[in-house]
């Protein structure tokens, strides 16, 4: 038993309250000092996807650097939403940036993406036809058992099929659809090399915490500016910026493959609110006990939550890493800025 969504959005406003207007002053600021004094570049560059982080990263762009000097970037491919383009034009013009829509499906068709991904699944669904839609669900780590993966696809007839993805399928499955965020990432440097501008990543704290991101990909970028904020918090800017209802008042989705997918299907042991919640729990040092009583759990659900996640921190570490060096070299590049 967990708790409902009215006690859930309150221990969310609980929880996570803060000043926004401040807030929103402080990342704009931070923008305009990272630029100017570390990564010297005149404006910002990022892709649009139509999700929540995307769109309150767009909004604090703008509001640190002016609408003239943040380009953004809509790169849907063949297995995205039918609604990111709308959605990632309805935030562009709103908030009167200059955007380009760039199809990444041909390249990604050039160098396999599709191909491999479909080679993989037609090894678990000997029947499996590239028309056929398709997502990977995750299990057993919010069980207390070991994470595995399963294959879910969806026939022309509409019938829906399930099937446990080994391990060589799995990750041949993710490396594929890995390159998606790494095309997209590229499009994204080309253009901020060519205006001199700064590339803007989006991720929140809860997917920078727990790793969820493709290194080289959505994970790399010159500044991260929500990333010190939780999913629930990033709700609360969008709506205080004036992000569209329709974005607002969507549920997160990974937008990579064609049956629709959501964050805690895939990756999350809990929706992303509850998630919040128990990542903020952990981060306090609190006991698995209060986390159960604060979402109406045993505590024993409670601490394997706790327990995976620790595990996703420990298994995606070096995502975050730079390249490591054989032997230290020194210089002025190894001493990062300091955060304050």
């Amino acid at each position: 038993m967990s708790a409902d969504h009215s006690t859930v959005d309150r221990q969310i406003t609980e929880l996570f309250a803060l000043d926004i207007d401040r807030e929103i002053e402080t990342i704009a600021g931070r923008i305009r000092d990272l630029l100017r004094t570390q990564l010297h570049r005149r404006g910002l560059v990022l892709g649009i996807s139509g999700g929540i982080d995307s769109s309150v990263c767009t909004a604090l762009a703008v509001k640190a650097v002016g609408p003239g000097k943040v380009f953004g970037l809509l790169m849907p491919e063949r297995d995205s939403s039918s609604s990111s383009v709308a959605l990632g034009k309805l935030v562009a013009e709103q908030f009167g940036i200059d955007f380009a829509i760039e199809d990444i499906a041909p390249t990604l068709e050039a160098i396999g993406c599709y191909r491999w991904r479909d080679q993989a699944m037609q090894s678990v669904f000997p029947l499996y036809r590239p028309q056929w839609k398709s997502k990977i669900v995750i299990s057993g780590g919010a069980e207390g058992g070991i994470n595995h993966f399963k294959l879910v696809v969806q026939d022309e007839a509409g019938t829906l099929h399930e099937q446990r993805l080994g391990l060589r399928e799995y990750l041949q499955i993710l490396a594929s659809t890995n390159f998606k965020q790494r095309i997209r990432k590229t499009l994204e440097f080309f253009h901020a090399d060519r205006l001199n501008y700064a590339v803007v990543g989006t991720p929140n704290r809860l997917e920078y915490d727990q790793g969820f991101f493709v290194k080289n990909g959505d994970g790399s970028a010159d500044l991260k500016p929500i990333a010190h904020l939780y999913k629930s918090q990033v709700y609360m800017l969008a709506r205080h910026l004036g992000i569209p209802e329709s974005i607002c008042n969507s549920a997160p989705s990974t937008d990579t493959y064609s049956l629709r997918q959501g964050q805690d299907e895939f990756y999350f042991a809990l929706p992303y609110k509850e998630m919040d919640i128990a990542l903020w729990h952990c981060n306090q040092g609190l006991p698995a006990q209060a986390l159960a009583e604060r979402l109406g759990m045993e505590t024993a659900r409670a601490q394997i939550i706790y327990q995976d996640i620790e595990n996703k921190r420990r298994t995606t570490a070096a995502l975050h890493w730079p390249a490591l060096l054989i032997h230290k070299v020194p210089g002025p590049h190894t001493r990062a800025p300091e955060i304050p």
